[in-house]
């Protein structure tokens, strides 16, 4: 990066941060340090509720899977703003009316002690891991910009969001927050059009589009009913709409963001608004990536888009293999490319079989260029079997440091920076709030006073922020960030929800027929996932199903059997 990017990233980043710490300054108790002392009104909860789940993975995973895969996974979020609805009604009104400090105090009074350190539990382990994604994407820009260790990078990003939760607390984050979305979509916005503008020139806006839709990027909508497809508008509306309801209702993540408004209404309100915008704002940074493939049709992309690893195969003694690989795709883009130029001539002229014919040229090229980046991640597992070979994360980032103007690169950067470190805060600060207030003070120390449990809460931060550093170290080689948190979660997610939908409606079900449900369903769920059973946005409406299901059927043989 150039002076002006390093001055554009550090001036941002520090703007955002400094001002989170100001506001969050002064926290004495621990009401103050975990809820911020319920002071957000609407706007507050909405951009802190969408910064938490819009973290550094949406806007550097997110292009790259439309990249590769389309416009598809917008129907993940099909069932959001109803979700968002039914959580106004009736998740809201309990969690505000009950002042808890998090969601599964509720579940204490409604059934015991043992289903709520469970379902704390299961909220733990999917947030301590998906937090710890959250921290190796960063981590992989840095890496890749200043060449240093990704190890020793997620450790410093890491600790980085570490410190500045336990200075800031609640408030910080969510103020902090509110600065990340307006830098995060103002960024992205001047991307999306600098995308465009680096098109050739007599390309636009819809003739981009067009291009994308006839090489199958433009796959907004699939109808067709297929429990093994991942998105699809029926995936989206149930089986998001599942997810998405246990994520806003029961992970603490998100429910610590709208439980800190000043009231219903306002918590309400953010919720809605949220619903509203989230859709429309994923849309266009997934539209920012299928841009970038339409750039590419015109501009030679690389073969492989992680240079780190590029640079090891070139070393290696499959250079030679992979150079001929190379120059096959440079053969197959020089050919595509011709062929979506006369497809476009004879789209101006009117000519609508050339056009069709040139156009699925063009997409039998893609194909044959898909299976050479497949051969070339194959071969780079070859040569190192620990290499990361899927390349969806870096496709992104490498298109913004080789092709944005200087001052925009800093800007972008920041981009993502800042919202990895608006979701990690979330994530740290839920984290600490339903270990202290969930274990800790029900189960270790009940006798505390405040500056205790305020002290800790700021190690317990601490503990979290190491654990999950730890966890990055791991995340890197995964694939798609974007969608392995989203496969955390649906693991547990569903089985939570069945949980709070139990405690919620069905009234005669008591806490022990409930804790076991839980626990047969989440075996049940992970076995699925295992043998590859289904998508896994459908594991958030089996394990609902089969919490609630399991539920019923262990209270009635319990109401069943002799008493002794």
């Amino acid at each position: 990066m150039s002076i002006l990017d390093w001055i554009v990233l550090i001036l941002t980043l520090s703007f955002v941060v400094l001002f989170g710490v100001w506001k969050g300054k002064g926290d004495k108790n621990i009401e103050g340090y975990l809820l911020g002392g319920k002071s957000l009104i609407w706007y507050q909860v909405c951009l802190s509720v969408m910064a938490t789940q819009a973290s550094a993975i949406t806007f550097l995973s997110a292009p790259g899977q439309a990249y590769t895969d389309g416009m598809r996974f917008v129907q993940f979020y099909f069932g959001l703003p109803l979700a968002m609805i039914v959580l106004s009604v009736t998740f809201v009104p309990i969690f505000k009316n009950l002042n808890v400090y998090t969601a599964y105090e509720y579940l204490e009074g409604r059934f015991d002690l043992k289903t709520r350190t469970l379902t704390s539990l299961l909220f733990l382990i999917p947030r301590a891991l998906s937090t710890g994604v959250t921290i190796a994407a960063p981590s992989i820009i840095l890496s890749t910009l200043l060449g240093w260790d990704l190890a020793w990078t997620n450790i410093a990003t890491g600790l980085v969001v570490t410190f500045y939760c336990i200075a800031g607390g609640s408030k910080g984050v969510s103020y902090t927050q509110m600065q990340q979305m307006f830098v995060v979509l103002l960024g992205m916005f001047l991307v999306g059009v600098m995308v465009v503008h680096l098109l050739p020139n007599d390309v636009g806006f819809v003739d981009s589009l067009k291009v994308a839709g006839k090489l199958g990027r433009m796959n907004i909508i699939d109808w067709k009913w297929d429990l093994n497809n991942r998105y699809n508008v029926w995936s989206g509306l149930i089986g998001g709409f599942f997810l998405q309801l246990s994520y806003f209702g029961t992970d603490q993540s998100q429910v610590g963001r709208y439980i800190t408004a000043t009231s219903i209404s306002e918590s309400r309100i953010g919720l809605l608004m949220n619903g509203l915008l989230k859709i429309p704002m994923q849309f266009f940074i997934l539209l920012v990536g299928v841009l970038v493939f339409v750039f590419y049709q015109y501009t030679a992309p690389p073969l492989i888009f992680n240079q780190t690893q590029v640079q090891n195969i070139e070393k290696s003694k499959y250079a030679k293999e992979y150079a001929d690989l190379k120059n096959k795709q440079t053969a197959i883009f020089n050919e595509k490319k011709s062929a979506i130029l006369l497809a476009q001539t004879a789209d101006r002229e009117g000519n609508s079989a050339l056009s069709d014919a040139s156009f699925a040229k063009a997409n039998s090229l893609e194909k044959e260029n898909n299976i050479l980046r497949t051969k070339a991640q194959d071969l780079l597992k070859k040569n190192d079997k620990g290499a990361e070979a899927n390349d969806v994360n870096y496709i992104f980032l490498s298109f913004v440091t080789e092709f944005m103007p200087i001052g925009l690169v800093g800007l972008l950067i920041a981009v993502i920076l800042l919202a990895s470190m608006g979701s990690m805060a979330s994530a740290f600060n839920s984290l600490t709030s339903t270990t202290i207030v969930d274990i800790y003070k029900r189960l270790i120390k009940a006798d505390g006073n405040e500056k205790h449990y305020l002290q800790a809460s700021k190690l317990t931060t601490l503990f979290w922020g190491i654990f999950c550093i730890g966890v990055a170290q791991f995340a890197t080689k995964v694939g798609s960030l974007i969608e392995v948190v989203n496969i955390l979660g649906s693991w547990f997610y569903g089985t939570i929800l069945g949980v709070f939908l139990v405690a919620f409606y069905i009234k005669w079900v008591n806490g022990t027929s409930v804790f076991y449900a839980a626990i047969l369903a989440e075996c049940f769920v992970i076995y699925f996932y295992m043998i590859d059973l289904t998508a896994f946005l459908w594991l958030n409406l089996i394990g609902c199903v089969l919490v609630i299901l399991f539920s019923i059927i262990f209270e009635s043989i319990a109401k069943k059997a002799p008493s002794s």
